[in-house]
C-alpha cells in the first residue's frame, strides 16, 4: 500500500557550502543548480568543461515529512528508492539506513523502527562519481571507453554520462527516480511471472505468483484479465505459505500483438490482488500483449540465421540504437520520449535497441513500445569496457539484473536480453587480451556466459538471451562473423570506406553501422556565437566528440559533392551523405532478406546538441536520414543496385499480404527529357524480396558526357499509388551536370494541415523543405523531383513547434536542392 510520496520539493546544497537551495525529486544536482542559477548551461559553447568540475564535489539533499500514527500501525513500513545516482549515503532521522553504489538498482529498506509520529527528516549525501572512478582506476586500472572519464568500469552508473564519442563528460548525480514509503500487513505479493501458451484460437496464461507471508490466515490471490474489448476474466487460488501459486486463465479467440506495420497492438490488463476477508492487502497491475517472440537460429547454406520470430513469423527488423535522451536525466519525461518514439513509428521502425552504455529506461518507455509495436532489443548495461568480477561486483550486478528483469519482463515489446555492447568484439579484435590479463578475460566468460544467462533462465526463461552485441557463437569465436549472430560494421565511417562497401557485406543481422552528420543550422545556433559557425572552430569541435569526426564528414562530402559554398551548405551536404550512405546499406540488406534479417543503424537520437550519427537531433529535429529511413524501412520498398551502366531493380515486401503492382522506370537527361522507359508487372509474396529487372544501359551511356547528364528514375505503383520510388546516378553527384531546377512551390491551408505542392523545370535531387524559425515534421522531405512531375507534401498542424498562420508559413518557408550546394 502506498503511504507517503516523497517526490517533490527538497532542499539541496554542495556539502561544503552553507546555503540550501530548492531541490527536486526526481531530479539531479545539475538540474537543481541550473534552475537556481548556480550553474551555466553545459550545452552552450564549451561550458560543459566548467560544469564537469562541479562533479568533483559531494552534494546533499534533505526533506522533512510528516508521519501520522496510522502509518506506524502497519506491520511493515518500507522506504522504496527506485533510483539513486549513484554513490549515496541515506539517513533517516540521523540513522544511516543505506549506502548505495548502483543507479540501476531498486532499494527497499525497513524503516518502521526509525519513524516517529510527526516530523521526520530524510537526508541523502551523494559522493563525487568522478573522484570515485579516478581513485578506483588508480588502484586497479581497467579499460573503458577512451572518450570517457577514466575508471567508469568500477561504478554501476550509466557509462555515457562520463562521456562517449558523441556525448559530453557530464556525470550528474541525485535522486533520479521516485522515492516513497509503502506499508504492508500480514502478507504481500513478492513476484508475478506470466507464461503464455499459444494454441489454435486460444492462449492460456499461466500466472505464477509468489507472496511473502509473515502472519498466516485464509487469503486468496485473485487475478483479473481485462481484454481490449472490455471483457473480464477471473481466476482465484488460496494463498499457501512457501509455495508458488499458479493461476491459469484461458483466453479464447485471442487478439495477437504484432510489431509495427505487421498488425495491431492490442493489450490486456492483468490485475492481481491479495485478499483477506474482502480487504485487499496488496495488488499488482501489469499490461501484456499476447504474442510469441524469440530469435530464430537455424543452420542454413550461409551459416546460421538470426531473426526475430513473432507469432511464428520471421521478420526483418528495422530500426536504430537508442541512447540517453539528455545528459540531465531530470529533463526526460514521458511526453518527450513519446515524441521520439512516434518519430520511430512514422519512419516505419519495428525494432529499437536500448544500447548498453546508458540505463534501463523508465516504465513508460516500454509502455509506449508496447503501444506502438516496437520490439525492444535490451542490452544489459555494460559497454566497451573491462570489468573485474569480484564477489562484491558480482553480488551488485546480480541484484541489478534481477531488479530490472522482474520490472520489464512482462512487456509485449521485450524481444531479447543482450549481455553487453562490443566487449567480446574488443577481446577478439582490440587486443584487450594483450593489454590486460587472463583473469579478466575469464571474468568476461563468467559474467556473460555463466552468470547473466543463469539469471535469465531463472527470472525470465521466456525471453531470448544473447551473449553480446556483436557475437556469433560466444567464447571469442569470431564474434563479428557475418555468417552467424549479429554484426557491427564501421569500415564505412571509421575506415573511410565508400558507401558501396555495405554491398559487400551479407550479415545475418546488422545491429550497428552509421555515418555522422551535423545537426540543422537552428540547432547549431543554439550553442554557438556567429563567429564560431565554422566546423573547425573550438566550439564546433567541442560539440564533436569523435576524434577527427569533422574531418571525416568533410571527407565524405568531398567524395560526393562539390565544395560547399558556405557553412549552411556544409551542414546540408553532411546530412545528405549520411542519408545516402544509410540508404545504400539498408536497401542492400533488404534485397537479401532471408540471409539478412535486421538493420539497426547507429544511432537514433542525441543527448545534447552535437555532430553525431543520429537521425534525430537533441531538439527532436529530423535530419535527412530520418526522412530517408521512412522510405528504406517502408514495408514496400523499390530499390536499385547500380554497377557501371548496369542496374538491377528490386522490390521488397515486409508485410503480411502479397502485393501486385508495376515497377516502372525511365532513363532521363538532366532536364528530365525521357530517353528510354519501360515497366514490368510484379507479383510479390508476403515477406519476400525479388529482383524484377536487370537493365544494361551501356548502349545509352557510351560516353563520359552521357553518364554525367543522365539519370534513372524508378517507381513501384500499386493500384495507381506510388508505394516506393528513387533515382540513380551513373557518376558521383559532384560530377553530374545538374541544371537549375527552378523549383516552384504552392502552399495552401486545409482544416488540420498545410499542403505544399512542388514542381521543377529540371531534375532536382534531395529537395529540402524547411522553415527559417518554425520546426515541423513533413510527410516527406529530401525528395528527388523530375521536371513536369508535381509532388505534394503535407504538414499536420499538430506537428508544428508552435501555431502558425498561412502567412507566417509562406514567409518562413525555405527550399533548396543539391544544385544549391
Amino acid at each position: 500500500m502506498h503511504l507517503i510520496d516523497l517526490n517533490g520539493k527538497w532542499q539541496m546544497k554542495r556539502l561544503d557550502h552553507v546555503e540550501w537551495i530548492e531541490g527536486h525529486v526526481p531530479g539531479s544536482v545539475y538540474y537543481d543548480l541550473l534552475n537556481a542559477g548556480q550553474m551555466v548551461d553545459p550545452f552552450y559553447r564549451e561550458q560543459e568543461y566548467e560544469v564537469l568540475e562541479l562533479s568533483n564535489y559531494d552534494y546533499e539533499y534533505q526533506r522533512i515529512f510528516q508521519v501520522d500514527a496510522k502509518v506506524l500501525e502497519h506491520d511493515q513500513v518500507m522506504l522504496l528508492c527506485e533510483g539513486l545516482d549513484t554513490l549515496c549515503e541515506l539517513f533517516l532521522n540521523g540513522a544511516n539506513i543505506l549506502n548505495s553504489d548502483n543507479m540501476h538498482r531498486t532499494y527497499e529498506i525497513d524503516i518502521k523502527p526509525l519513524l516517529t509520529v510527526g516530523e521526520n527528516t530524510i537526508h541523502a549525501i551523494f559522493r563525487s562519481p568522478v573522484e570515485f572512478s579516478l581513485r578506483k582506476q588508480a588502484e586497479r586500472p581497467l579499460i573503458n571507453c577512451a572518450d570517457a572519464v577514466e575508471g567508469i568500469s568500477h561504478l554501476r552508473k550509466a557509462h555515457s554520462m562520463f562521456g562517449w564519442d558523441w556525448g559530453p563528460q557530464l556525470p550528474d548525480m541525485g535522486i533520479w527516480r521516485s522515492i516513497s514509503i509503502k506499508g504492508y500487513d500480514k502478507s504481500r505479493i513478492d513476484d508475478v511471472y506470466i507464461t503464455q501458451i499459444h494454441e489454435e484460437d486460444k492462449v492460456t496464461l499461466d500466472i505464477r505468483l509468489r507472496t511473502k507471508c509473515w502472519l498466516e490466515a485464509e487469503r486468496e490471490l485473485v487475478v483479473k484479465i481485462l481484454t481490449p474489448s472490455g471483457e473480464t476474466m477471473e481466476g482465484r487460488i488460496n494463498e499457501a505459505t512457501g509455495t508458488d501459486h499458479h493461476v491459469t486463465i484461458e483466453i479464447p479467440q485471442p487478439e495477437l500483438w504484432w510489431p509495427n506495420n505487421l498488425g495491431s497492438q492490442p493489450l490486456y490488463q492483468v490485475e492481481i490482488a491479495l485478499v483477506e476477508q474482502g480487504d485487499v492487502l496488496d495488488r499488482r497491475e501489469l499490461r501484456i500483449g499476447l504474442r510469441t517472440i524469440t530469435v530464430k537460429q537455424e543452420a542454413d547454406e550461409w551459416g546460421e540465421s538470426f531473426a526475430f520470430e513473432v507469432n511464428g513469423v520471421p521478420i526483418f527488423s528495422m530500426g536504430a540504437d537508442y541512447i540517453l535522451e539528455d545528459n540531465i536525466l531530470a529533463r526526460v519525461n514521458r511526453e518527450r520520449t513519446d515524441q521520439l518514439l512516434q518519430s520511430c513509428v512514422a519512419a516505419n521502425f519495428n525494432t529499437i535497441r536500448v544500447w548498453g552504455g546508458g540505463y534501463y529506461p523508465d516504465d513508460y518507455f516500454y509502455d509506449l513500445c508496447d503501444e506502438y509495436g516496437l520490439i525492444v532489443w535490451q542490452d544489459h548495461l555494460y559497454a566497451c569496457g573491462v570489468y573485474e568480477l569480484t564477489e562484491e561486483f558480482k553480488d551488485n550486478i546480480t541484484h541489478e539484473t534481477i531488479d530490472n528483469m522482474k520490472r520489464l519482463r512482462h512487456h509485449a515489446s521485450l524481444g531479447l536480453w543482450c549481455g553487453n555492447n562490443e566487449q567480446e568484439l574488443a577481446w577478439d579484435e582490440w587486443d584487450w587480451a594483450k593489454k590486460t590479463s587472463l583473469q579478466l578475460q575469464a571474468d568476461y566468460i563468467k559474467q556473460y556466459e555463466v552468470l547473466l544467462p543463469a539469471l535469465a533462465r531463472e527470472y525470465d526463461p521466456n525471453t531470448f538471451y544473447w551473449v553480446a552485441s556483436p557475437s556469433s557463437k560466444g567464447s571469442f569465436d569470431k564474434p563479428n562473423d557475418e555468417n552467424y549472430g549479429d554484426m557491427h560494421y564501421w569500415g564505412v565511417w571509421h575506415g573511410k570506406e565508400p558507401f558501396t562497401d555495405y554491398r559487400k557485406l551479407f550479415p545475418r543481422f546488422m545491429s550497428e553501422f552509421g555515418l555522422q552528420s551535423f545537426p540543422s543550422l537552428k540547432t547549431i545556433e543554439s550553442f554557438t556565437l556567429p563567429e564560431e559557425r565554422n566546423i573547425f572552430s573550438y566550439v564546433m569541435e567541442s560539440h564533436q566528440k569523435n576524434n577527427t569526426g569533422n574531418e571525416k564528414i568533410l571527407y565524405y562530402i568531398g567524395e560526393t559533392y562539390r565544395y560547399p559554398k558556405d557553412f549552411a551548405a556544409v551542414l546540408y551536404a553532411s546530412q545528405l551523405i549520411q542519408a545516402e550512405g544509410m540508404r545504400c546499406g539498408v536497401e542492400h540488406w533488404r534485397r537479401h532478406r532471408g540471409r539478412c534479417m535486421g538493420a539497426l543503424y547507429w544511432q537514433l537520437n542525441d543527448c545534447w546538441p552535437v555532430a553525431s550519427w543520429s537521425s534525430i537531433d537533441y531538439y527532436g529535429r529530423w535530419k535527412a536520414m530520418h526522412y530517408a529511413a521512412k522510405h528504406f524501412f517502408a514495408p514496400i520498398l523499390a530499390s536499385a543496385c547500380e554497377e557501371g551502366t548496369k542496374v538491377s531493380l528490386h522490390v521488397s515486401n515486409e508485410s503480411q499480404q502479397a502485393v501486385q503492382g508495376e515497377l516502372r522506370w525511365r532513363l532521363l537527361n538532366a532536364k528530365s527529357e525521357v530517353l528510354l522507359e519501360s515497366g514490368k508487372t510484379v507479383e510479390l509474396p508476403a515477406f519476400s524480396s525479388i529482383k524484377v529487372d536487370q537493365l544494361d544501359l551501356e548502349h545509352m551511356l557510351d560516353t563520359k558526357t552521357k553518364k554525367r547528364e543522365t539519370y534513372l528514375e524508378y517507381a513501384f505503383i500499386v493500384a495507381g499509388e506510388t508505394k516506393s520510388e528513387g533515382t540513380v546516378l551513373f557518376v558521383k553527384p559532384k560530377h553530374f551536370s545538374f541544371a537549375d531546377p527552378q523549383i516552384e512551390t504552392l502552399i495552401r491551408e486545409e482544416a488540420n494541415r498545410f499542403v505544399v505542392t512542388i514542381k521543377s523545370k529540371a531534375y532536382a535531387r534531395f529537395v529540402e523543405l524547411s522553415f527559417r524559425e518554425l520546426d515541423a515534421i513533413f510527410s516527406d522531405n529530401y525528395l528527388d523531383l523530375s521536371a513536369g512531375v508535381e509532388k505534394t507534401v503535407y504538414i499536420e498542424k499538430k506537428q508544428f513547434s508552435m501555431p502558425a498562420s498561412i502567412e507566417e508559413i509562406k514567409e518562413q518557408f525555405k527550399i533548396r536542392s543539391v544544385f544549391d550546394i
